[in-house]
């Protein structure tokens, strides 16, 4: 059932799409390196779009696809779903490989995710049927989220993960609420950030690298106080900064020593100030090159949103990539159709409700802006 309303929700996004402005991934042509580049023990051609149409598989679709199901199950899912994904033009997936702390790939680093036992490989499969079908895939990481607190008591001893979270001396991880975090001021966490992706580029003929909004557990300063103090900085949002930073600059340097030609992504939430005051994403700053191939802004708005209206912000991300070599990739919300905005304020609150063509009509502002694409997410 829920497959059903998955493709009912995808197919419907592009009623009244003529046929020409869905077969994107037939119309542009990718990006390659000559050489090829290693991954999974073998050299191979990175494959990625000028003008990407992007969708995200997030790890709680993994309960549907993977939990419980033979390899055979899991890949007719997997084909299921990359071929509803492509018929309405998607060349491109962030599959969810690193969603807290775990594994859903076959990693020496990290323990499997709660919904992967382990008996064959979800990431190489799904790589392979979706190059076999000219879809690029990249890698989706969360760098600091970890187990909840029971989840990580199963975790085995020989993860550093779990030893860190046994030995609170090191400050390495700590808990937000029932969550552990990584805290990334740390060298140790740095490195292990960059190691989850030199990992699954090793491993697997990937495309790119992706991260999303989670920069940054908290804005509590009891999070990080003894590590701030050490730095010896007065200013603790701007201290925050540069430390989100360095590990997002570590991670770009990562992913380009294994090819020029795999893109590491960042999907930063849609509101600029947000951004830089809560998460401590120095968005501007990653924008102007130098951080990432690609970003992918979660413009998350409806038109009307009293806040963050979508044409304003759009605009706004407009303006901070121009004139640089990082794409602009608009992630879209799929999900929002048919409920209320909880963020739109009072003019806007029923927009997702009233116009069930809201997402058709962002598509079509993202095809006249200056953005390389759109990105959605169900």
């Amino acid at each position: 059932m829920k497959r059903i309303v998955f493709a009912l929700l995808i197919l419907g996004l592009f009623t009244g799409c003529s046929q020409t402005d869905t077969e994107v991934a037939e119309d542009i042509p990718y990006v390659a390196e000559s050489e090829g580049v290693k991954g999974g023990g073998r050299s191979y051609i990175p494959l990625n779009y000028t003008k990407q149409t992007g969708i995200w598989l997030p790890y709680m679709r993994f309960e549907e696809l993977l939990s419980g199901r033979s390899e055979d199950e899991y890949r007719r899912g997997i084909v299921t779903f990359l071929e509803e994904s492509q018929a309405q033009g998607v060349n491109t997936v962030y599959y969810h490989a690193h969603p807290n702390g775990d594994s859903y790939y076959v990693s020496e680093k990290f323990p499997r995710g709660t919904c992967y036992d382990g008996s064959f490989d979800p990431l190489d499969i799904f790589i392979e049927e979706a190059h076999s079908r000219g879809i690029s895939v990249h890698a989706w990481l969360n760098p600091l989220r970890c187990q909840t607190k029971s989840e990580m008591d199963s975790v085995p001893d020989s993860f550093i993960t779990k030893q860190w979270a046994d030995s609170p001396e090191t400050g390495c991880i700590k808990l937000v609420g029932d969550r552990w975090y990584l805290v990334p001021s740390h060298e140790e966490v740095r490195r292990l950030i960059t190691d989850c992706a030199d990992e699954l580029l090793s491993k697997y003929e990937l495309d790119g690298i992706h991260i999303d909004d989670y920069f940054y557990p908290t804005t509590d300063p009891e999070f990080d106080r003894e590590e701030f103090e050490a730095s010896g900085s007065t200013d603790l949002a701007q201290w925050r900064r540069d430390v989100v930073s360095e590990y997002v600059k570590a991670l770009y340097e990562t992913v380009r020593s294994h090819g020029s030609h795999v893109k590491f992504g960042i999907s930063p939430q849609g509101n600029v100030t947000s951004d830089r005051e809560k998460q401590y994403a120095d968005a501007e700053l990653w924008c102007r090159g130098g951080y990432c191939d690609y970003i992918v802004p979660q413009i998350y708005y409806g038109f009307r949103n009293e806040n963050c209206p979508f044409e304003g912000t759009l605009k706004e991300w407009e303006k901070l990539t121009a004139g640089s070599k990082v794409s602009l990739i608009i992630g879209l919300a799929v999900y929002k159709v048919g409920k209320s905005d909880q963020w739109a304020g009072e003019t806007g609150i029923d927009e997702w409700i009233d116009d069930p063509d809201v997402i058709e009509k962002q598509i079509q502002r993202v095809k006249e802006s200056t953005a390389d694409g759109y990105a959605l997410y169900c």
